[in-house]
């Protein structure tokens, strides 16, 4: 089962500007081939349908643990888009949509992705960048345990390639500290991965990390998080269970040559993680609602009722 917290794995920045454009562009790194979608369904159904559990430990939890790791990155990515897409937050809800014959939101119909704003209000969507939809063809759950292990470097090492690609093309700090961050933690996956190969296999893997050859230091967005050590750092993502993975991630294990130095370590439980950003009403644009009076007393009354 899955624990939800009511936080971020990290706090984002706001965005200085509306940018639904920057937005499309890192809808790519949730509904693309490589995005956060595809990792947390590829790892969700690998450790759903994995075969003898209980003797292949290590493993199991390696996989289960990302697992839940991804689905904050999917939580993470989403909140990204709906704050480019919302812009700065103005910290108050109009009280009425005003006059909505003027064409408010003529802007949008020009933006990359219009039914962004037309089905969801600026909200995210597992879609790429093209607005394609993410679907169940990217994930790849074999049973077998070393080909499946193999598909999920792969797919951290194309996802890494996406992510600098998409870095590269946003200027906005919300967007690049998704970037930054999404990479801190895509390497320890990819490294995690090779590292489990090179138990089964005797191959060392991890010498062809970092794939695409960049190291995280050309990166600003994440030096923080190496400073930290993030890079060295795998999160049990529950109170008590799959620390058996410290066989694999751990042991005298070392990060990789071009990161700060350090040793790798399992961390039980999770990030401290950073609050929600917390994104206003826009009447005119029927969230929560053209006239959200009511809709705010109603949940006013109801909290007070929950304390």
């Amino acid at each position: 089962m899955f624990l939800r917290v009511d936080k971020l794995q990290i706090e984002l920045p706001a965005p200085k500007r509306q940018d639904p454009n920057a937005g499309a562009a890192l809808q790519e790194l949730l509904g693309g081939k490589y995005g956060e979608m595809s990792t947390l369904g590829n790892y969700m159904f690998q450790s759903f349908n994995f075969r003898s559990k209980a003797k292949l430990r290590p493993f199991y939890s390696l996989v289960a643990a990302i697992t839940a790791e991804e689905l904050g990155h999917v939580e993470l990515v989403s909140n990204g888009v709906a704050m480019l897409n919302n812009g700065p937050d103005t910290g108050a809800d109009e009280e009425d949509g005003g006059d909505i014959s003027g064409a408010p939101f003529e802007d949008m119909k020009d933006i990359r992705l219009a039914g962004g704003f037309f089905s969801h209000a600026g909200g995210a969507v597992p879609v790429n960048s093209n607005g394609a939809s993410w679907n169940n063809d990217f994930i790849t759950t074999t049973g077998n345990v070393v080909a499946d292990l193999l598909h999920n470097f792969h797919l951290e090492c194309g996802a890494r390639l996406h992510k600098l690609r998409v870095y590269e093309t946003l200027t906005d700090p919300t967007g690049r500290e998704v970037c930054g961050y999404l990479l801190v933690r895509g390497s320890v996956h990819a490294h995690a991965y090779a590292l489990a190969l090179k138990q089964i296999t005797g191959v060392a893997i991890e010498k062809m990390l970092p794939t695409p050859n960049i190291n995280l230091d050309k990166i600003p967005e994440a030096q923080k998080y190496l400073a930290e050590g993030s890079h060295c750092r795998l999160y049990t993502f529950s109170p008590k269970d799959y620390q058996e993975m410290s066989g694999i991630w751990g042991n005298g294990e070392l990060a990789l040559a071009g990161d700060p130095p350090g040793e790798l370590e399992v961390v039980e439980g999770m990030p401290e993680g950073g609050k929600i950003h917390q994104l206003g009403g826009v009447p005119s644009a029927f969230t929560p609602d053209y006239a959200p009076e009511e809709l705010f007393e109603v949940a006013q009354k109801l909290t007070k009722k929950a304390r």
